[in-house]
């Protein structure tokens, strides 16, 4: 006699074979989900932890294909075909944009206030941003440390995406949210960074000062990073205590003193500002975690 868990199998089995096949004919796109299920960050309606790729339908969101995803530190933001973004996880700081009063949830629920079509979303440990068709940025979630850039006199805890004000008349290309920092890139190329700001992650070199005292490493508001002036960025990564960006070149430049130290450029001095760590035309993109930094390369001797 079977059990209702091998008949659950069974159909789950069956269930994920016909919409695979489907899926094929009509071209649409879902999303995978494997890993810890804490806090339902997978978005698959139950809290167990995946240990091979599991889907998450259409119908989670609104029976639209995934064009985009991102991880944070317990969440997960989806983003539709359609320009609409889907969260999943933990809430403790409002970094699902749902609402103030959840804890967490476990299937994806539409991220609330995001009237325009989005065609980007990044999240980090504890916040989230999503770019708009016309390249405004909306962040919502932890504000600890003006990782949201909405201005020193913002809540610690925005629950909902805010428009980033200071950026009006800046299109935002994209962007990369760390642990309490995040960085972006304007259509021009031209480098932001704002939150906090130890250990050199925002690439501004000095402690923020008024009048001359010392105030906080932190900065509240996007802020130019000045050593990258007249360097086209066109990629951008956070980490957990740096951050890296490749230019129009393929050029990469890191900075944080994480970054620096754990992959032994040792001839790297100043781990307060963008270094340049590689001239060769061959880098296409880069991701920074926790303690490491990966990129795509079309060769493989790359860094000295």
């Amino acid at each position: 006699m079977w059990s209702r868990s091998r008949v659950k199998i069974i159909e789950l089995s069956s269930l994920w074979r016909r919409w695979m096949s489907l899926s094929a004919k009509s071209g649409r796109r879902f999303a995978a989900v494997w890993g810890n299920g804490d806090y339902g960050r997978l978005g698959v309606g139950s809290l167990e932890s995946q240990w091979r790729p599991r889907a998450v339908f259409p119908p989670a969101f609104r029976n639209q294909s995934v064009k985009a995803i991102a991880c944070g530190g317990a969440h997960t933001l989806f983003l539709a075909e359609t320009g609409r973004v889907f969260a999943t996880g933990l809430n403790d700081f409002g970094q699902l944009g749902i609402s103030e009063n959840i804890r967490y949830v476990k299937v994806p629920l539409e991220v609330s206030g995001l009237k325009k079509e989005i065609v980007l979303v990044s999240a980090g440990y504890h916040h989230s941003c999503a770019i708009t068709v016309d390249g405004e940025l909306y962040m919502w979630g932890k504000n600890s440390n003006g990782q949201l850039g909405l201005g020193k006199k913002t809540a610690k805890i925005v629950p909902f995406p805010t428009k980033v004000e200071y950026l009006s008349g800046v299109v935002i290309k994209s962007a990369a949210l760390g642990s309490e920092h995040s960085v972006a890139v304007t259509d021009g190329g031209e480098a932001l960074s704002w939150g906090a700001g130890g250990s050199g992650r925002l690439g501004h070199g000095h402690e923020s000062r008024i009048f001359g005292f010392l105030t906080t490493t932190s900065e509240y508001t996007p802020r130019l990073i000045k050593k990258l002036d007249g360097v086209k960025v066109e990629k951008v990564a956070a980490g957990l205590l740096h951050s890296a960006c490749i230019n129009e070149n393929g050029s990469l430049f890191i900075f944080g003193e994480t970054a620096v130290n754990k992959l032994g450029f040792s001839e790297v001095k100043d781990t307060k500002t963008p270094s340049l760590i590689s001239t060769l035309p061959h880098l296409e993109d880069v991701a920074c975690g926790g303690y490491h930094t990966c990129i795509i390369t079309s060769k493989f001797s790359v860094l000295p």
